[in-house]
């Protein structure tokens, strides 16, 4: 008996919806609904220093607006500390986790990577961050649904990584590992820009007893000089009051055919529509330009 499959998207309210942002929601809700299964919505608030005010709104109602429904109440992961907190704990508690003062410039000869020995030592008075140590040549290789067989040896590129800040904030690895296993979440469909975190995801997950997912990293969506659209350039934004130009654009750069109908369509019929025409072997495994057309704000 298979299992029924749970997605879910999960913006972070640092600006309101860009074209990237939708399409890796339409991605994601499309792969879900397509095969019967659940949606959710998680907001994850937990880096107030770059959170715009209203956007965690703004980026609901604009999923709304462009005909998005989800299954439950939307999570938001600043409800979530005392979770985050017991999984640290369960990370130190095995020996799997240890402070350090260590700055950004003391590891610039490295390229940021932190090796297994702190280059300034720790005293009980000071605040620190929480790192996990890695295991020795630590190496994960999974396969992604779209690009692929995808190897990363965590020693020699990444380090031993942050899971708590010195600041006492939450690093997003351990919150959203936390997460998807609290949610329940058996797929995860999102932007190749977080194809290389998925290992450091993949290694938590063991650690901690939780469940892998499948993934799926969609092509990022880029400018015409090939930088990566995020909520920071100008006129990526989406307007949920004139959805249908956005959402037929996101089902072309996914490489879905374009709905069309005889009769007035909605954004639920559309999507409605493009649910039972979808096919991940559709999406071209590359990241394509951002198409400007009338979806855009000035």
């Amino acid at each position: 008996m298979s299992h029924p499959v749970v997605g879910r998207f999960a913006p972070s309210p640092t600006g309101p919806l860009h074209f990237g942002s939708l399409v890796a929601a339409l991605g994601s809700w499309l792969s879900a609904r397509s095969q019967g299964g659940r949606w959710y919505l998680r907001i994850e608030d937990i880096d107030p220093p770059r959170e715009q005010p209203g956007a965690a709104q703004d980026i609901l109602d604009s999923l709304q607006g462009f005909g998005f429904d989800h299954d439950g109440p939307v999570l938001w992961q600043s409800t979530r500390v005392e979770a985050y907190a017991v999984a640290l704990q369960t990370l130190i508690d095995a020996g799997h986790a240890y402070p350090c003062i260590c700055t950004r410039s003391d590891l610039a000869a490295s390229a940021g990577r932190h090796g297994a020995t702190c280059i300034r030592p720790w005293r009980h008075d000071q605040a620190s961050a929480w790192r996990l140590r890695l295991p020795r040549n630590a190496r994960i290789e999974f396969e992604d649904g779209l690009q692929g067989r995808y190897p990363q040896n965590l020693s020699a590129e990444v380090g031993d990584f942050v899971l708590r800040r010195a600041d006492g904030l939450w690093a997003y690895q351990l919150a959203v590992v936390v997460d998807d296993a609290a949610q329940g979440i058996t797929e995860v469909v999102r932007g190749a820009d977080l194809l290389d975190s998925t290992p450091r995801q993949i290694l938590l997950q063991r650690l901690l007893g939780l469940p892998t997912p499948s993934y799926l990293h969609v092509p990022l969506v880029r400018n015409r000089d090939g930088t990566k659209l995020s909520k920071s350039t100008q006129g990526s934004y989406v307007d949920p009051r004139n959805p249908m130009p956005a959402l037929q654009d996101a089902l072309k750069f996914l490489g879905q055919d374009p709905v069309t109908s005889s009769r007035k369509l909605t954004p639920r019929t559309l999507l409605d529509e493009a649910c039972t025409r979808f096919t991940v072997k559709k999406i071209v495994c590359n990241d394509l330009n951002h198409p400007h057309g009338s979806f855009e704000k000035p």
